[in-house]
């Protein structure tokens, strides 16, 4: 075969092989930026840091990464996709309030305890990650709380204060300090949770039949 039908299919693999060894750098970097913010925080990880671990220069990171928001973004992506996450879709399938709690606070401290030491740098160190990330880490953690929420048929004040202690039973330092400094196992953490709920819910009901049996009684 002469070089002229040989150079089409040499320049093809050439443009391969260069695609692929850009592909392995950026994995390279990312894994690196893995490895860092689950031992040292996202806040200690600098550039520098950074490409020591990957083996490349600061200047292959900001070529590949050319912001912050880029290089988190790669980074969750890479590290979430080897994670059990939590499912509030199948939360949603239980409509009974107690039972949709306890399966929702289940899924998320047992997905706490599997992930702890990326959760506790990454949440420690949330002031100084993008404002794109720490946005979307509250809009998650709401997320979970509303889904909680939604089921039990309270109003107002009680509401508001239901809505309270739930965002305080799904946060990850909820979950830290009654299982990790404490030594709750995840399932009496979910029980003490559970049941704190479900007192501030019932204490409407309580207030309200009180209230009724006041009104009825002779004199009232």
């Amino acid at each position: 075969m002469s070089e002229h039908h040989r150079s089409p299919n040499v320049r093809s693999y050439r443009m391969q092989k260069r695609a692929d060894d850009v592909a392995e750098t950026r994995q390279r970097i990312v894994g690196a930026a893995v490895r860092l913010h689950g031992t040292i925080g996202p806040k200690a990880t600098t550039i520098s840091a950074l490409a020591e671990e990957a083996g490349v220069t600061r200047l292959t990171v900001y070529r590949h990464f050319p912001d912050d928001s880029a290089l988190f973004a790669a980074c969750s992506q890479h590290w979430a996709s080897g994670q059990v996450l939590p499912n509030p879709q199948a939360w949603r399938q239980l409509s009974e309030p107690a039972q949709r709690l306890r399966a929702g606070l289940s899924d998320l401290y047992r997905f706490y305890r599997d992930a702890e030491p990326m959760l506790t740098n990454v949440r420690r160190d949330h002031a100084a990650v993008p404002a794109e990330i720490q946005r979307r880490t509250e809009a998650t953690d709401a997320g979970y709380r509303d889904t909680l929420l939604k089921p039990f048929a309270v109003r107002g004040t009680r509401r508001n204060s239901l809505c309270a202690v739930l965002g305080h039973a799904v946060s990850f330092w909820t979950w830290r300090s009654l299982c990790l400094e404490n030594g709750l196992t995840n399932q009496q953490a979910v029980e003490a949770m559970t049941a704190l709920a479900l007192a501030t819910a019932e204490k409407k009901l309580a207030l309200r039949r009180t209230s009724l049996v006041a009104s009825s009684s002779p004199g009232a």
